[in-house]
């Protein structure tokens, strides 16, 4: 498994991302959207995001907003475990959205439930401030090492 440099966290996500060398194009969407990353290894990652800015019309958490808190979450993961020499790209998301939440911060780890040569699987669990889950999401990157 690859070692990341030395970081001081929290850190927001893109500058966590330009670590790994993929913010070519600008802010990322996890910038974007408020995710600060709180601890990063392979082995478990935490992040948390505001509810305020990523709601729908009713006041809510958006569900799509938990899905990438997810994703960002498991791809800076199966990214940290394909190592430098390898990309990992998101194939497949689920997320089920357990209860809402209307304001403060949610928060997400992320742990493996595979660590493959070609595939990485995490589940995220997100959760509120009263520590009540939110979401439950499972994501698979594949990854893809260079010629």
């Amino acid at each position: 498994m690859s070692t990341m440099p030395h970081v001081e966290f929290p850190i927001p996500v893109d500058e966590l991302v330009k670590l790994f060398g993929t913010n070519t194009v600008g802010e990322t969407l996890g910038t974007k959207m408020g995710i600060v990353v709180q601890e990063a290894s392979v082995e478990r990652l935490v992040a948390t995001m505001p509810v305020e800015g990523n709601i729908q019309p009713y006041g809510l958490l958006h569900g799509g907003a938990s899905c990438v808190l997810a994703e960002t979450l498991g791809s800076i993961g199966s990214a940290m475990h394909a190592g430098p020499d390898a990309i990992a790209v998101g194939i497949e998301i689920s997320a089920t959205h357990h209860r809402s939440a209307t304001s403060g911060l949610v928060t997400g780890v992320a742990t493996p439930i595979h660590l493959g040569r070609t595939l990485a699987t995490y589940e995220i669990v997100i959760t509120d401030e009263a520590g009540k889950r939110v979401c439950t999401s499972r994501l698979s990157c594949m990854i893809r090492r260079s010629a």
